[in-house]
């Protein structure tokens, strides 16, 4: 299914942004310092890109493809950012000058607020005005090369493909290695939340970006918590760091209303390709090493890494309102996006919606805050794995085929493998439906004291269709003459609520933050993976409409629990495997379905997190800086003689420039 609902926004006043092909590249190194010497982890970036670096140890740093009429931008927690013309050069040495500004902005962490300075632990903030720009899919991207010690990799250069996000390098050899993602307070589920599945004939597909559903014109800050004093608040989830997303709200906006509308058009095509022999060429090299040309020789002359690419044209439109009436504020948004990647087959379809709002009673001792996201997200992924064998994917087809090989995907190589074949016969498409709504309540107790409780809500429901016709030429299984399939359908629920009790006195020559809280968070998984083998039309489209047919044909004449059934085109029965409340294996009547061969794998499962959790902020003499934080979870995944564990965390943090021997700033 695609999406059509405000497709004619394109028509809509379009800004267009083009990179300029003109612009010669160079490499530019050189070094960041201030007043006392080399600055490690300063941010390099390239404005108006996601090109860019940190400086090492030393403070240097180099960067590749910089546009010779490009600027650089370096920046650095507490330090003003500059901006420098690259103008041709290729050495480019920064002072950078500490910005006291900088120093007092208030930065997300676990469960509050605080400032850069007053952070003991290693805090890194990105807002809307420092994020990247260009071409942006999901959240991630817009900080990336922003923040210190944090790397963000895609797992392909596909739109929605799946991320690496690392903070502070590898902590797992076996586990995923993402941090705990925070959106407006609800921490995600680290497992993914679209479908994916197994080999069709190429190869298994890669799991999708979980970020994907959000609109990154509706972030308003990125918050990475990067050590254990920071981090130990949210106990064992935290361990490989804890990136904390926060939305933009309409407090900003002015008690008029304010209306706005953005449309964007970009261009992009591939990079760099590879040199490889033409028709002539080839048939040379065949000849040379021993070969008869004319065994070679099918009478083409194709540029396969051409045929597979194209120059991907891609629009994002943006409609939002926002209001602030003295008394709450509230932000509304709907977005739509639509990036087709370099490579054939390959797109990112999303649809979003958001509403933000705050309001106050009670003489402002009563705030309530409502942050709901629905999204739909339509994928669409081309041949591409890494798992594909030795005849590879779609891009080690094209590096690989014959120059001389038709464009026909109904061309039979001879046991090789068509890219033409891949891009015809192959297909594989998934849609997730998925909505966040948070609902939080904060009452003013005391001046001093205030009590929140928290309601989240996380639900996605995905399905994934992956075939390869029985028209597809060597592309394994037994695919060509049968046909293979897989449907693949994933729904997750995360529930949560938390209470938490927050003191904030301030005695003059010392301040207490304390921080008490309870939270309780369930996650379940359910969904079915099916496969089918040998279907009777070559129609990709029915085909995945064939599955499920009889998927649900099977289904309907199986009464009880199960987790397995299947069948194959010798069998006149249907197998069910069974757990409960015994295990067992049965069997029942084959439905006439328009499948040969089929087997589904059903799972169920729900896991529950319990935690309590403290924090204590203590500043005497707004020099010297106590924390402690501790945190017990305790998670149904753990054994029943062991169910809690326990994370503790301390830092002192002592600010020496607020010393008299410092002298003035």
């Amino acid at each position: 299914m695609k999406i059509t609902l405000l497709k004619c926004f394109l028509l809509v006043g379009a800004i267009f942004s083009f990179n300029l092909m003109g612009a010669q590249e160079v490499s530019v190194s050189g070094s960041v310092t201030d007043a006392n010497g080399p600055l490690p982890g300063a941010s390099v970036v390239v404005q108006g890109t996601t090109i860019g670096t940190q400086t090492d140890f030393d403070g240097n740093y180099t960067l590749d493809g910089v546009p010779s009429d490009g600027t650089l931008v370096f920046s650095y927690i507490g330090y003003a950012t500059q901006n420098v013309a690259v103008n041709g050069r290729t050495s480019i040495n920064i002072v950078l000058e500490e910005d006291a500004q900088a120093l007092d902005e208030v930065v997300i962490i676990g469960y509050g607020t605080t400032t850069v300075q007053d952070a003991t632990g290693s805090v890194s903030a990105v807002t809307a005005e420092d994020f990247n720009t260009g071409v942006i899919s999901s959240p991630e991207q817009l900080i990336q090369g922003k923040t210190a010690g944090v790397q963000i990799t895609q797992s392909s250069g596909a739109p929605g493909a799946g991320i690496e996000f690392r903070i502070r390098g590898t902590n797992s050899v076996r586990s995923n290695n993402n941090p705990l993602f925070v959106v407006d307070g609800v921490p995600l589920s680290n497992e993914a939340t679209s479908a994916s599945g197994p080999d069709i004939g190429f190869g298994t597909s890669a799991p999708s970006n979980p970020l994907a559903f959000l609109n990154p014109s509706d972030i308003e800050s990125i918050s990475v918590l990067k050590d254990a004093s920071a981090t130990a608040i949210y106990g064992s989830r935290g361990a490989n760091g804890v990136v904390i997303i926060t939305t933009k709200s309409g407090k900003g906006a002015s008690q008029g209303g304010v209306l706005e509308f953005s449309s964007s058009l970009s261009i992009s095509e591939a990079a760099n390709t590879y040199d490889l022999l033409n028709r002539n060429q080839f048939l040379q090299a065949v000849e040379q090493f021993g070969g008869t040309a004319s065994d070679q020789d099918f009478g083409s002359n194709t540029d396969w890494q051409d045929f597979v690419t194209r120059t991907a044209v891609s629009q994002n439109q943006n409609l939002s309102y926002a209001q602030n009436y003295g008394g709450g504020s509230v932000r509304a948004t709907l977005g739509y996006a639509k990036q087709f990647g370099v490579v054939k087959n390959s797109s990112l379809e999303r649809l979003t919606g958001r509403v933000n709002a705050i309001h106050r009673f009670l003489d402002d001792k009563l705030l309530l805050n409502l942050q709901a996201t629905v999204s739909r997200v339509n994928d669409e992924t081309a041949p591409l794995s890494g798992s594909a064998g030795f005849q590879g994917d779609l891009l080690g087809a094209a590096y690989y085929a014959n120059p001389t090989w038709p464009t026909d995907p109904l061309f039979n190589p001879g046991g090789l493998l068509s890219p033409a074949t891949m891009l015809a016969f192959i297909q594989n498409e998934s849609q997730t439906d998925r909505a966040l709504l948070n609902f939080s309540a904060e009452y003013a107790i005391l001046p001093e004291l205030k009590g929140k409780i928290n309601v989240g809500y996380d639900t996605s429901e995905s399905t994934r269709i992956a075939v390869s016709s029985p028209e597809g030429r060597n592309l394994g299984q037994g695919v060509f003459g049968n046909g293979v399939g897989s449907l693949n359908d994933l729904n997750t629920e995360n529930k949560l609520l938390e209470a938490t009790l927050n003191y904030n006195k301030d005695f003059g020559n010392s301040k207490l933050d304390a921080l008490i809280g309870y939270s309780f968070q369930d996650f379940n998984r359910k969904g079915r993976n099916v496969q089918a083998w040998g279907f009777q039309t070559t129609d990709i489209n029915q085909m995945g409409r064939d599955i499920e047919e009889s998927a649900n044909a099977v289904e309907s004449v199986i009464s009880g629990r199960y987790q397995q059934y299947g069948y194959d085109f010798r069998s006149a029965n249907v197998f069910v495997n069974r757990l409960f409340p015994t295990p067992a294996v049965t069997n029942v009547s084959r439905p006439v379905v328009p499948v040969r061969t089929i087997f589904t794998d059903t799972f169920d499962t729900t896991d529950e997190l319990q935690s309590f959790f403290a924090r204590v902020n203590y500043t005497l003499a707004n020099k010297y800086l106590f924390t402690a934080t501790f945190r017990a979870d305790g998670s149904s995944r753990f054994g029943s003689d062991n169910q809690y564990g326990y994370f503790p965390s301390g830092a002192f943090a002592w600010k020496m420039h607020e010393e008299d021997f410092m002298g003035d700033a």
